[in-house]
This record gives C-alpha cells, sequence and structure tokens, in this order.
C-alpha cells in the first residue's frame, strides 16, 4: 500500500509541477487553478518532489516509508512557518491560506503512510514463500 501511495505522490506532484508552469492553468497573478499561490521555485519543488516519488516507487520501493516519513516532517515545517509568516516560507516560496491548508493535509497523509500504514511487501512476500513451502511438503508427503 505504501509503494502506490507513493506512485499516487509521485503522479500527482509531479503533475502540479509542470501544471505551474503552463499558461491559463496558472493566472498571471501566480495562482494555480485560481487557488493556491505557486511561483518558479514552489513549482520546482513539487516537480522534483514528484520525480523522487516516482523513483521511490519503481526502483527503491523498500525507501518508500523512510521517503514518507522524511517529506512529511518537511511538510509539517512548511506548514509551520507558512501559518505563522503568513505570504511566503522563508521568504522563499509564496503561499496563502489555501496552501497552508493543503500541506496540513498533505504533510497528515505522508506522516502516516511513514509511520503508522502497514507495509504490504513483507506480508506479500512470506506469505508468496510460506505457500511455495506448502506445496513441496506436499508433493513430499504424496510420494
Amino acid at each position: 500500500m505504501v509503494q502506490k501511495l507513493a506512485w499516487v505522490f509521485g503522479i500527482v506532484f509531479a503533475a502540479i509541477g509542470v501544471l505551474g508552469f503552463v499558461p491559463g492553468v496558472t493566472s498571471a497573478d501566480g495562482h494555480l487553478l485560481g487557488i493556491f499561490e505557486v511561483d518558479a521555485l514552489h513549482n520546482v519543488i513539487h516537480l522534483v518532489t514528484g520525480l523522487v516519488f516516482l523513483a521511490v516507487a519503481w526502483k527503491y520501493n523498500e525507501y518508500a516509508k523512510t521517503s514518507f516519513k522524511v517529506f512529511g516532517v518537511v511538510y509539517g515545517l512548511v506548514t509551520i512557518v507558512g501559518f505563522i509568516q503568513g505570504g511566503t516560507v522563508l521568504g522563499l516560496i509564496a503561499v496563502n491560506m489555501a496552501d497552508n491548508l493543503l500541506h496540513l493535509l498533505v504533510a497528515a497523509v505522508a506522516l502516516y503512510a511513514g509511520f503508522m500504514m502497514k507495509d504490504d511487501m513483507g506480508g506479500m512476500s512470506s506469505n508468496m514463500g510460506g505457500n511455495s513451502g506448502m506445496g513441496s511438503d506436499s508433493a513430499q508427503q504424496g510420494m
């Protein structure tokens, strides 16, 4: 399940990062979909985050939980700083209340995935190993 969520995060964040550069989807005043405050650095951060999660989901799935932990903590800090500072995060990326609320939701989901969600990979591999062993035992008993 964690790996599937990493795919979702990767696709969504990469798409948001790209769409942030598309005129029409992002207004002249820097609002993605007319709601979320974005700028070039904000878009690059989304794009890089998406690519990291796609890489983790595709090739390095054993790091998915760790990626969610790190990402959740970082986004949690971004959320706190965004709420405190208001219009920017450390003067680097533009944010508004919609961004802060979305960052809070994303941080909560990432922290849950990293710290609480069960990793299905371990259960699947032990079940597969158990089934093949049972098949071997049954075959030996029949001989």
